[in-house]
């Protein structure tokens, strides 16, 4: 996919709400991802990671956003923390990351979520918080469950409906190897390669992706 310039996108929003005024701002909305300790991460292990955004804002599938996503993964993906494969969906963001330990996981969504943000509200003309929530991480123990995340996460846009035809250019399905009859492009890829057994080596054992399946609901 030829990367663009960044550049103010042609959005308008009616303004419903606003101003200095009781009741002024986006609407609360309840937050699922419970704030609790996080349990300690073990670098051999690949996560299935989620960032849900606020209700009111544009679908993220908009070419010009979806470059924005895509360009703070890039600057994001470090040694010790990578992104190594992800969906843009309307109102959220699926992510497969590998991490050094506990810490590198949080410094690293930190850094992640908050340059999409920032992209973001430059891109729209417009402030305020974009993630609605906590990111929720799962650690995925098993070359299954990697398999099943790979399908999950690249395949997500099927779940929710969107008009596509074998894969998915809002995601980093373009450049992915685990398909089946299908030649990755050669163009740089927005996503670090996996280092973790699992996630380079061990899901392959379970069969390559097929291009007509579809996500299931995570185990």
């Amino acid at each position: 996919m030829k990367r663009t310039p960044p550049q103010q996108l042609p959005l308008r929003f009616e303004r419903t709400r606003g101003g200095r005024r009781d009741g002024a701002g986006r609407p609360r909305e309840q937050t699922r991802v419970p704030h609790r300790a996080r349990p300690a991460h073990r670098a051999r292990l690949p996560l299935h990671v989620t960032l849900r955004a606020h209700g009111g804002l544009p679908t993220f599938r908009h070419e010009g956003l979806v470059n924005v996503i895509q360009r703070a993964i890039g600057q994001t993906s470090l040694a010790w923390f990578r992104v190594i494969h992800f969906s843009i969906q309307s109102n959220h963001v699926h992510l497969i990351v590998e991490a050094d330990d506990k810490m590198s996981l949080s410094r690293g969504m930190q850094s992640l979520s908050a340059r999409i943000a920032r992209g973001l509200n430059r891109a729209m003309s417009i402030r305020g918080r974009v993630w609605r929530e906590r990111y929720h991480a799962r650690e995925l123990a098993y070359p299954r469950s990697v398999r099943n995340a790979l399908v999950y996460v690249l395949m997500n846009a099927k779940k929710h409906g969107e008009a596509m035809t074998g894969i998915d250019a809002f995601s980093s399905a373009p450049w992915f190897d685990g398909f089946v009859g299908y030649a990755p492009r050669d163009e740089r890829s927005p996503v670090r390669v996996a280092r973790t057994w699992l996630a380079a080596v061990g899901w392959r054992q379970r069969g390559l992706v097929r291009l007509d399946e579809r996500p299931r609901a995570p185990a």
